[in-house]
């Protein structure tokens, strides 16, 4: 038995969940199933299966296994299309890795739309509080904000993200509205906190160049989320995305506080390890996701 048929074979079995299912799936019975398999983990030097006699899980190696697999033959795939000419349709394993607040709200139910137009690719999302390595944790997309990554990897912006100062009337009533942006530092700002430092820094377009304004505040925290909803509830003043405050603008639960000093952007990017020919499941997400974002919320839209 060669390579390409032990992986064919291998993602079968992974996807089916069961020998028995595989065996009925290839015509053959469980325990030639049993035989191959075994087979093929003397040959790795690994055990890739968890097997008893009415289930089976994948290892550790396994997963990573069937990852690299999933991967290989889509490309296989690919590649057969680039050359017969064929306009090639989604499919096969999208690894995305995005972070906890946008990934949560946007991205998720963006791939979940994208899953149900082309029902072929199959979608790993992963979702942390740090960006991960692309090459090292073998993921084909990274959703990432702010200044471009480095030159081994190609980015494409799918989506501006205008951020804005506010804070509910609650606030604003008891510690008065902050008139100019030295006034910030005698206010209890709430920051998103990304690393071990007591204070933020929130930075401001002036000109061609930037300024930036170290804030403190008693409250402070690594979810967007929660930090939102101190906002509202009065705690502080808030530098947040355009479309995660505009129907609290809207409504009048929120204020727009300095309106005259614009925020920095940090706009958001689809981050992807250089390649000779993009997939055309990625190339395709992309383009989703450029045309999805569009209709994102902003402060001058109606509910």
């Amino acid at each position: 038995m060669n390579n390409a048929q032990d992986l064919a074979f291998f993602h079968l079995l992974a996807k089916q969940g069961s020998l028995v299912a595989t065996a009925r799936e290839l015509g053959v019975t469980p325990p030639a199933i049993s035989k191959r398999l075994s087979a093929l983990e003397k040959r790795l030097g690994v055990r890739l299966v968890n097997r008893t006699t009415r289930s089976m899980s994948l290892t550790a190696e396994g997963e990573l296994y069937y990852t690299h697999v999933a991967r290989i033959l889509t490309q296989i795939d690919e590649v057969e299309q680039l050359v017969s000419s064929r306009r090639a349709t989604p499919k096969g394993l999208i690894r995305v890795n995005a972070s906890l607040g946008f990934g949560r709200r946007h991205i998720g139910p963006a791939l979940a739309a994208f899953y149900a137009l082309y029902p072929e690719v199959e979608i790993q999302l992963e979702i942390s509080d740090h960006p991960l390595d692309l090459a090292t944790h073998g993921f084909d997309l990274g959703i990432r904000f702010g200044t471009l990554p480095d030159a081994a990897f190609h980015a494409r912006k799918i989506a501006s993200n205008r951020r804005l100062l506010c804070a509910s009337p609650i606030y604003l009533e008891k510690y008065g509205t902050p008139q100019k942006l030295t006034d910030l530092q005698h206010h209890n700002c709430i920051f998103i906190r990304q690393n071990e430092s007591p204070y933020g820094v929130w930075r401001f377009a002036n000109g061609e160049r930037t300024e930036n304004i170290k804030v403190h505040g008693a409250l402070c925290c690594n979810d967007g989320e929660v930090a939102l909803n101190w906002a509202l509830e009065g705690y502080g003043l808030l530098l947040r995305a355009e479309w995660d405050i505009a129907r609290y603008v809207r409504s009048g639960r929120l204020r727009l506080v300095l309106e005259n000093h614009m925020p920095t952007h940090a706009d958001v990017y689809a981050v992807y390890p250089q390649q000779l020919h993009l997939s055309a499941r990625v190339r395709h997400l992309i383009d989703f996701l450029i045309e999805r974002f569009k209709q994102i919320d902003h402060i001058d839209d109606r509910e």
